[in-house]
């Protein structure tokens, strides 16, 4: 798959204006929303990396950093000249983390562990050009309602989030399932506004220019 925005062709590094788009590697249409929002010029290609192969290390924060790095990582071999952003999302709630669900039936298990209690969403993005990259991770925290299995089984055959990192979506009927947020409401969708930043920045790409018309 490789989509592309052409909403905008200029990219600024270090002060100068050059033709170029960024490669976001991600099959999520969430992230490449973002990026369009923010008017970054991207190409759209999915890393290959089989997340499964990564094993949680108890530290969710490492985790998701790992993650995204080696999705940056693998992409870099096929497209060494190219500035490569990824990123993975981890949903993390007293030392488990909550990934894509594999069927509606773990989706159900994952909200009912997750009804009534906080729990932790960390994004990392990763800015990678050859072998020079930066890591960023942002934390959110989230309080669910109290969910009955009935509002559970709504939920899943109206949204269908098994695409997702604990099985449901902020910007998807989000506002159902939670009652209080602590952090970057982007970084739940996916990609963190302030970690892109901060990752591009070290690049030496800002992300403000982008809005200059």
């Amino acid at each position: 798959m490789l989509r592309k925005n052409r909403r905008c062709a200029r990219l600024f590094l270090n002060g100068s204006i050059f033709l170029m788009h960024i490669l976001l590697g991600s099959r999520s249409p969430r992230r490449a929303e973002i990026f369009t929002q923010l008017c970054i010029p991207f190409r759209q290609v999915p890393s290959e990396f089989d997340e499964e192969a990564i094993l949680f290390n108890q530290d969710p924060k490492s985790y998701a950093r790992e993650l995204a790095e080696r999705k940056a990582a693998l992409l870099a071999i096929k497209y060494p000249e190219d500035l490569i952003v990824t990123a993975d999302t981890v949903v993390h709630c007293d030392g488990k983390v909550y990934n894509k669900p594999r069927d509606l039936q773990e989706a159900a298990s994952f909200l009912k562990d997750l009804s009534g209690r906080w729990h932790e969403v960390y994004t990392a993005v990763s800015a990678r050009r050859g072998s020079i990259g930066y890591s960023e991770v942002d934390e959110t925290r989230i309080l669910f309602h109290p969910l009955s299995e009935e509002m559970i089984s709504l939920y899943l055959k109206a949204f269908l989030p098994l695409d997702m990192a604990g099985a449901y979506a902020i910007q998807e009927g989000g506002g159902l399932l939670i009652a209080r947020m602590d952090g970057c409401f982007y970084n739940v969708m996916g990609l963190s506004i302030n970690a892109l930043k901060v990752v591009l920045l070290k690049m030496g790409i800002d992300i403000w220019n982008f809005l200059k018309k």
